[in-house]
C-alpha cells in the first residue's frame, strides 16, 4: 500500500523566486497524496507519455503501485470507457506491458523537471468532449452575478456583494432549481430588478451546460495551467468531473480545474468562450477512478473537495467544499447534457460546477483574490486523489500542439490502429 500522510499542505514543496518572465518551479509531488485514499481497491485508469519511436500517448492502469500500458487493448482511454473495460486487483500483464513504479513516473511528470527519455503522466482524458456545467452552487451563483453587476471590476465587488446580501432576502440554497417555488422567486426578482442571467440557470429548469475545452487539450498532474496575460481578476474552480461513455452512462470521475477569467464574464456573460478556453485553462486528473462496488455516484455525491492555493508572495488560500451541497443532481446534469438531442460518439467529461469563487483579499482590501503567476494549485479529494499544477500565462507556457489528428497519426505509426 503507498504511504503517505493526507495532508494537503505537505503535498508540494517548490523554490520560490520572483523571474521576470514566467518560469516553471521544481514542484515535488508526493506519492502518497496523489493516489485516492483508497488506491488499492480503486480502479484507476488514465495516461502517460512514454518514450520511443515515435514516443507517444499510452492508456495506462495503475495496480499495486505498478503502472501498465494497455493501449493494444484500448488505443484511446475514450474506448475503454466505451467499451467498460477494466482491470481488478491481481490482474496477470505480460512483462512488456509494466512502464514502471508509480511513484517514479509522477517523480517525472511535474513540467519543470520532465525527462522526455522516462514516462511521465499526462490528463486521463483524450478524445472525451469537454463540457461544464456552471452556477450549480449557490455561493458561486452569486459571485456570478456580482461580477455582472460590477462588468468585471474587482474594486466594487465588495460593495455589490452587500448590496445583494441585504436585497436577495431568500435563501437560494433551500430552493429546487425548476420548482414553482423557484419560479416564484424569479417573478420577484424580476419585479425589483434583481434577475440575471445566472439566476435563470441558477434556480430555473435547464441547467448551464458549455464547452470548456476541446478534445486533447486538457494538461495533467504537475503541468502548466494558463490565464490569459491580459487577465487581472482569476481565480482555480476546482471541480469533481464525471466521465460518462457515448451511451449516456457515468462510468467513473476525476478532479478537474476549470480555470476562469472573472474580469472577461463580468463585462459580457457572451465572452465565457474567452474566459474559459484558453491555453492551458483546463486541467484533469490525475486518474479517473472507475465506480465500482466500493466506489459509486453516492461516492461522488457526498465527497469533499478541498483547494489550496499557495504564492510566491507568501500568500495561502485554503478551502473545502461538499458536492452535497451541488444544487442539481449529477445524473441530472448528465441528462441535460447527452441525449436524444445531444451525441457524443466519444464520450465527454464534464465539469459539475463549483462553490468556490474566492473572495479572500491578496492585496489591497477590498480587491479580493486573483491569481499569480507561479501559483501552486492543489486540488484533492480523499476519494479522488490530488491535482496538483502551476498557474503561468496562456502564451508562455507550452503550446498545445498535439491534438486529435495528431494522435491518429501517431497511433497509427506504433501500430496500435
Amino acid at each position: 500500500m503507498i504511504s503517505g500522510i493526507r495532508d494537503p499542505a505537505g503535498l508540494i514543496r517548490h523554490i520560490r523566486h520572483q523571474p521576470e518572465r514566467f518560469q516553471y518551479v521544481d514542484i515535488s509531488l508526493d506519492p502518497g497524496l496523489a493516489l485516492p485514499e483508497q488506491a488499492p481497491d480503486a480502479s484507476l485508469v488514465g495516461r502517460a507519455w512514454i518514450p520511443g519511436n515515435p514516443a507517444g500517448p499510452a492508456v495506462v492502469v495503475v495496480l499495486e503501485e505498478e503502472v501498465h500500458d494497455v493501449t493494444s487493448v484500448a488505443p484511446t482511454v475514450s474506448e475503454f470507457c466505451n467499451r467498460g473495460l477494466r482491470f481488478g486487483s491481481g490482474e496477470k500483464f505480460p512483462d512488456t506491458s509494466r512502464l514502471g513504479h508509480f511513484a517514479e513516473i509522477l517523480a517525472n511528470s511535474p513540467a519543470a523537471s520532465r525527462n522526455p527519455n522516462f514516462p511521465f503522466f499526462l490528463a486521463p482524458i483524450d478524445l472525451h468532449a469537454i463540457k461544464a456545467a456552471g452556477v450549480t452552487f449557490v455561493s458561486s451563483l452569486l459571485e456570478r452575478v456580482i461580477e455582472e453587476r460590477t462588468k468585471g471590476d474587482p474594486s466594487l465587488a465588495a460593495e455589490v456583494r452587500g448590496d445583494l446580501d441585504n436585497e436577495i432576502d431568500a435563501d437560494l440554497s433551500a430552493i429546487r432549481p425548476g420548482s414553482a417555488e423557484a419560479e416564484r422567486i424569479k417573478s420577484l426578482l424580476i419585479a425589483r430588478g434583481l434577475w440575471s442571467p445566472y439566476l435563470e440557470v441558477g434556480i430555473g429548469p435547464d441547467a448551464e451546460i458549455f464547452t470548456k475545452s476541446q478534445p486533447m487539450s486538457a494538461v495533467g498532474t504537475g503541468a502548466g495551467i494558463g490565464i490569459h496575460p491580459q487577465s487581472t481578476w482569476n481565480n482555480p474552480e476546482p471541480e469533481v468531473v464525471l466521465i460518462v461513455n457515448n451511451r449516456g452512462k457515468i462510468v467513473g470521475a476525476t478532479l478537474g480545474n476549470d480555470v476562469n477569467l472573472r474580469d472577461v464574464e463580468g463585462r459580457s456573460a457572451l465572452l465565457l468562450g474567452r474566459a474559459k478556453d484558453n491555453n492551458g485553462s483546463c486541467a484533469v486528473g490525475p486518474f479517473i477512478r472507475l465506480f465500482d462496488e466500493q466506489f459509486t455516484l453516492d461516492s461522488i455525491r457526498n465527497c469533499d473537495v478541498s483547494l489550496r492555493v499557495e504564492g510566491d508572495d507568501g500568500f495561502e488560500l485554503v478551502a473545502t467544499s461538499s458536492m452535497s451541497q451541488i444544487s442539481r443532481d449529477p445524473e441530472d446534469l448528465v441528462a441535460q447534457t447527452i441525449g436524444a438531442a445531444h451525441q457524443y460518439p466519444d464520450g465527454l467529461a464534464l465539469f459539475t460546477g463549483t462553490m468556490f469563487a474566492p473572495t479572500k483579499d491578496r492585496g489591497e482590501e477590498g480587491q479580493g483574490f486573483t491569481h499569480e503567476a507561479g501559483d501552486i494549485v492543489t486540488i484533492s479529494a480523499p476519494e479522488l486523489g490530488s491535482l496538483v499544477n502551476q498557474v503561468g500565462y496562456s502564451d508562455q507556457i507550452p503550446r498545445w500542439e498535439f491534438g486529435t489528428g495528431e494522435l491518429m497519426r501517431n497511433l497509427a505509426a506504433r501500430r496500435l490502429l
